[in-house]
């Protein structure tokens, strides 16, 4: 946080997981990070993800992450990365129920940190 996004483009990935392999998906997402904030125009992430019941499903549920960037052409060129789309098709074969993607420009920005 701490950092004005106004205008940058969030591209806002909100998924059901469940709990197939659950290391692979870890190995994965650490993968998409590291790849990600390697392409131009990355301006950051945020991610969260509900806490699971047991620990088999500890990584299920509802999850959200914002990717940010630069401009429109910066997250199409993400979206369409060679090992983005490779790993995205597994993820619909294996680790998702279901997912959304919206993709918006940011108009405000502001945050609150407590005192």
């Amino acid at each position: 946080m701490n950092d004005d996004r106004t205008g940058r483009i969030a591209v806002i990935f909100v998924s059901i997981r469940n709990d197939a392999n659950p290391i692979g998906y870890g190995r994965a997402a650490a993968a998409m990070d590291a790849l990600a904030a390697q392409q131009p125009g990355y301006r950051g992430v945020d991610s969260a993800r509900e806490a699971g019941g047991d620990s088999a499903r500890e990584a299920c549920g509802m999850g959200i992450t914002i990717s940010y960037w630069a401009d429109d052409a910066a997250a199409i060129a993400w979206r369409d990365h060679p090992e983005h789309t490779a790993i995205r098709d597994h993820g619909r074969s294996l680790w998702y129920d279901s997912y959304s993607v919206n993709v918006s420009r940011i108009e405000r920005a502001y945050d609150w940190t407590r005192p």
